[in-house]
């Protein structure tokens, strides 16, 4: 195997075997990691993030980003708790209908007004944060406790939590989105060049406009969870969020240059760096440290560095033996 073969292969499941290498270590060395309770919980609480990241995946590889994901959830969560008094599908349609109008926004700022990713999505993280404050009244908005809202965070599909079976399906379709068909690869083509991709007479407005919908409309779906997992819309949430995404999508081995990428590796990230904060949790509980949830953000921060810097030079071997 010669340098560029090991590059591709350590770039493509790197992620899966540190993931695996993660979850045997915290077997070994931790009573009930692997318990029924412990593996519900992580999954359950890990779902929101990635449905973030799978909108996320999708707009870093057309070479955008979408900043506006956190602020979203918090906004979706908000709407979600208030819609749910009229009933669980008003609840979830309130949440995912949110966040699709900021994704609608980001669509036409990038598309329409031909402004950058980075600023378009700067200011509905803004605009999103703001209306959450205010349609919240800055308090928390309890969710309604008769129409059977909760359930889309607490439930269970046979052994599977619900949110867990929604990341689930959501994650199918994103591959098969991906993989089989058109506009999976003009999403591709797009972060390889877009005015290449113009030329081509690909439909490059029209893909990315629905990129960044779609990545809108899972923050709103993450802010559903949001909600039903907390017993109510919580406007302050969100902080930080699109910043994990960003980490699950690079663990997960999509360029942030945009042109390649894979859907079930970002969720392998996911799992990664969710887990990762799971065994902090659990060697704090064993007495031989003790990482306060401001040192364990300093931990995870160091681990994606020391990621991205293994991509990048993966990625030099890759392009040198091209």
């Amino acid at each position: 195997m010669n340098r560029a073969q090991y590059a591709r292969l350590v770039g493509t499941y790197g992620v899966l075997i540190a993931l695996a290498a993660l979850i045997l270590f915290g077997w070994w060395r931790y009573d009930n990691f692997l318990s029924a309770f412990n593996v519900t919980t992580v999954v359950r609480y890990n779902a929101m993030f990635a449905l973030i990241a799978l909108g996320m995946c999708f707009v870093i590889m057309t070479g955008g980003i979408d900043l506006s994901v956190g602020s979203t959830a918090a906004l979706g969560s908000v709407a979600a708790a208030m819609a749910s008094h009229y009933g669980m599908a008003a609840g979830i349609g309130g949440g995912v209908g949110a966040g699709l109008l900021v994704g609608f926004v980001n669509g036409l700022l990038v598309t329409r007004a031909n402004i950058m990713p980075f600023i378009a999505t700067l200011s509905t993280l803004l605009a999103a944060s703001g209306a959450a404050l205010l349609l919240s009244k800055q308090t928390s908005v309890p969710i309604s406790p008769t129409s059977g809202f909760m359930l889309v965070g607490h439930g269970m599909l046979w052994i599977i939590p619900v949110p867990a079976a929604i990341a689930i399906i959501a994650y199918l379709l994103g591959a098969i989105l991906l993989n089989y068909t058109s506009t999976g690869r003009t999403v591709l083509a797009i972060g390889g060049g877009e005015d290449a991709s113009r030329l081509m007479g690909l439909p490059v407005a029209r893909v990315t406009f629905l990129v960044y919908l779609a990545s809108g409309g899972l923050a709103g779906m993450a802010g559903v969870l949001l909600a039903a997992l907390g017993f109510a819309g919580q406007p302050t949430e969100g902080v930080g969020w699109e910043l994990f995404a960003i980490a699950a999508v690079v663990v997960g081995g999509t360029l942030l240059t945009g042109g390649s990428g894979s859907v079930l590796t970002t969720l392998a990230g996911v799992l990664l760096l969710g887990i990762l904060f799971n065994v902090l949790n659990f060697e704090n509980g064993k007495g031989w440290i003790s990482l306060s949830a401001a040192w364990q953000s300093v931990v995870r921060g160091l681990f994606l560095l020391a990621v991205v810097l293994l991509q990048a030079r993966l990625t030099r071997q890759h392009t040198r033996s091209a």
